[in-house]
């Protein structure tokens, strides 16, 4: 292990033991939120994290898949991920969204909701929204449409019946259709969009639930330079509405719309910083980037 990564682990060991014994905190001093009843719909940000992963291990027939991962993402922050084949990118935001159950470690959703309690619809219905690489819209059905079925709403037979959008309602659709640069393209088939339009949609539909955490798997793949502008363009206006954890290879795309960037690597992570400071990086070079 090398000494920053030693320094890192040092840090986190003794912030867990903080929180544990109930010392003063980025909350005021306020009881760790660990300890604190989770309180329906409400996620518990006053210590700073939206989601925190701490020493997360996962093997497949012996394989590790994720060894020790340990990573933590503030309220409105935009991570970007990025690493070689095989680091543990995708099995990591299956462990965060339910769909894989870890080995060992902690999971948590705020400071309260320990996301290893929770299936994958009921992670999904407390604010973590994941978008997979390839598009999935209902094609036959208007853009509208789609963004009108992924209200969260009562979706009982009685109630669908009788469904009418409320004024309120209406405003976010379009609020949505502006931000995901389609209002030109409501009435439009999905069927008949391009790729990146369809990519955009899909992100609408998950903006329609009000997400707190977005999960995105490599939203850019596809793309056009234009379509890939303008997804950065959309990135950069969710970023601080909502937090976004980025999984990405497009190195230009990651350079425009960044901060920090986590580079995984056999599981765990290699390297955090800039995108200067991870390309920079020997380590990062010698496994991802090449020379």
């Amino acid at each position: 292990m090398t000494p920053d990564l030693m320094e890192e682990g040092a840090k986190r060991a003794e912030r867990v033991a903080a929180l544990a014994a109930g010392a003063a905190t980025e909350s005021g001093g306020r009881q760790a939120g660990f300890s604190r009843p989770v309180v329906h719909g409400e996620v518990d940000t006053t210590h700073g994290r939206i989601l925190y992963l701490e020493d997360v291990h996962v093997s497949f027939d012996g394989f590790k898949a994720i060894n020790g991962l340990s990573l933590d993402i503030a309220p409105g922050e935009l991570r970007c991920i990025i690493g070689p084949n095989g680091a543990g990118k995708t099995t990591m935001m299956d462990i965060i969204t339910g769909k894989t159950r870890p080995d060992s470690g902690q999971v948590f959703f705020g400071s309260t909701i320990d996301l290893l309690r929770y299936r994958e619809a009921e992670i999904a219905a407390m604010g973590i929204g994941r978008k997979f690489q390839k598009p999935t819209v209902f094609e036959h059905l208007s853009v509208f449409e789609n963004l009108e079925l992924a209200l969260a709403t009562d979706k009982r037979v009685r109630r669908s019946m009788v469904f009418t959008l409320t004024g309120e309602e209406k405003d976010r659709l379009g609020e949505v259709l502006e931000t995901i640069h389609l209002s030109d393209s409501a009435g439009r088939l999905s069927g008949n969009l391009s790729h990146g339009q369809k990519q955009w949609l899909e992100i609408g539909m998950l903006l329609m639930q009000d997400p707190k955490l977005l999960l995105l798997d490599e939203p850019v793949a596809g793309m056009t330079d234009e379509e890939t502008e303008r997804t950065a363009q959309l990135f950069l206006s969710l970023k601080g509405k909502h937090s976004l954890v980025v999984v990405e290879h497009d190195m230009s795309f990651i350079r425009a719309i960044s901060e920090k960037v986590t580079v995984l690597c056999d599981g765990s992570v290699l390297a955090e910083g800039t995108l200067d400071q991870v390309q920079a990086d020997e380590r990062v070079i010698e496994v991802y980037l090449g020379r």
